[in-house]
């Protein structure tokens, strides 16, 4: 016979890397390629520089303002009692003249008390405020009046 006679009982004493070793070299190789390609999505710009770089004209984050399903009052995710609350928001206004405010509010609260939560934001010198939603693919229930 031509060749070598194996029995099966021969043992395996070398393993063959080489193309284990070809295989992480190939890995490697698109890893480093796509890395870049990666990294250059982004548009590269010069950006211009402005004359005139005040901090102070930056705007500040608005006023965070939440209302829970017992009617507990929040700034900035800290409880405030109803009646400290318009004094919380005064300093707001004064620390900053053109404060905004976020009003969240539980959806299983009556509507009296967003309506009152509004005017307290209101009377406090907050002209400028946004009401926080959660969007919804389809408002279960409630279907639009013509």
């Amino acid at each position: 016979m031509a060749g070598n006679a194996s029995d099966g009982d021969d043992e395996i004493v070398g393993i063959n890397v080489t193309p284990l070793v070809d295989i992480v070299l190939v890995l490697l190789i698109i890893f480093m390629v796509t890395a870049n390609m990666i990294v250059r999505e982004t548009v590269e710009v010069d950006l211009p520089t402005a004359a005139k770089n005040d901090p102070k004209e930056t705007p500040k984050p608005p006023v965070m303002v939440t209302m829970d399903k017992d009617a507990k009052i929040f700034v900035d995710g800290i409880e405030v009692a109803s009646g400290a609350f318009v004094t919380k928001m005064k300093e707001a206004v004064a620390a900053d003249k053109e404060a905004r405010a976020v009003i969240s509010a539980d959806p299983a609260l009556n509507y009296a008390n967003v309506v009152n939560l509004i005017d307290l934001v209101k009377e406090a010198g907050i002209s400028k405020f946004a009401l926080n939603l959660q969007k919804e693919a389809k408002a279960a229930g409630v279907s639009p009046s013509p």
